[in-house]
């Protein structure tokens, strides 16, 4: 996923300043991702479990970056994009899929944002794997609107 993120700002990096802040949030979210996950270069100790401040720093970058996303970029696309009516065909078709990624970090979040000492970790792990394929899926296509975004500000 980190490969992905240096892809995204090697092709729009630099174009709009709404660009730059989403890809940078993405980037801060990715690599606490990689290091709760233990994903190279970050390896756990002895497979240890993260310790309870990194899961909860984590759900903190979670949620402030699903939120910015709903609140503040994807109106901030639609606006900045004029989107005509094969734009407004791609918002209808891609929000609802986002939804769907949302609800897993929101599910995720209820679950280890505040962990009790006594907390059952034993499907972290799971959980964790599960959160990353919807963050992928999500990031897939949020960069489809960063496209019609690019595009517009191309043009």
């Amino acid at each position: 996923m980190l490969s992905k993120i240096e892809q995204a700002q090697e092709k729009w990096g630099g174009s709009h300043q709404t660009i730059d802040t989403w890809l940078q949030s993405r980037r801060e979210l990715l690599v606490h991702y990689c290091k709760l996950a233990g994903l190279p270069p970050f390896e756990r100790e002895h497979k240890a479990l993260p310790d309870h401040d990194a899961i909860e720093h984590f759900c903190e970058l979670l949620m402030d970056y699903v939120s910015a996303g709903h609140f503040e970029f994807y109106d901030r696309i639609m606006e900045e994009s004029q989107l005509n009516g094969q734009g407004k065909k791609l918002a209808d078709e891609v929000y609802p899929l986002i939804s769907e990624t949302t609800d897993a970090a929101l599910d995720f979040n209820d679950q280890y944002a505040d962990i009790e000492e006594d907390q059952n970790m034993q499907s972290f792990d799971r959980h964790l794997s599960k959160l990353g394929q919807a963050m992928e899926q999500r990031f897939e296509l949020e960069d489809r609107l960063i496209q019609t975004l690019y595009k517009h500000h191309q043009e």
